[in-house]
């Protein structure tokens, strides 16, 4: 198997941060001018969370998207690095973005809290079974 392999789940992430920043935009400037609400009124994040509490959800995503997932990018990088590359982490990649799919869609959504969280625990335990194996293989 190819070790650029495990590079294809790292860009469907970056399509899906790239989506959701894009939603984030298109929601605030529509309920923005919807509501006549000037930018000036939303130039803290502190005013911004008061005045466009409706359209939150991708915001909150967008921040999510630059959490956890840093974990998978760097992790990605030593496998590629390492040449560690392999069927078993190729498939963990692609689960884990696949979840963090679902995980923004319920959260850019409905945003049910339990449906997230289901997503959220299971595309992280993924990520730190791939951590745990790799930790192994080279320790």
């Amino acid at each position: 198997m190819p070790p650029e392999t495990i590079l294809t789940p790292v860009f469907a992430l970056v399509m899906l941060t790239f989506v959701v920043w894009t939603m984030l935009y298109v929601r605030r400037i529509h309920f923005m001018r919807k509501n006549r609400i000037n930018p000036q009124r939303v130039s803290t994040r502190a005013r911004a969370v008061a005045e466009l509490q409706p359209v939150a959800g991708p915001s909150d995503n967008l921040q999510n998207l630059f959490e956890f997932p840093v974990l998978f990018y760097v992790l990605v990088l030593l496998l590629y690095v390492t040449d560690r590359v392999d069927e078993l982490y190729v498939v963990g990649a692609w689960v884990f973005v696949v979840l963090r799919y679902l995980h923004s869609f319920v959260h850019c959504t409905y945003n049910q809290v339990m449906h997230r969280f289901l997503a959220y625990l299971a595309s992280s335990l993924i990520v730190w079974f791939m951590w745990a194996r790799l930790a192994l293989q080279i320790l």
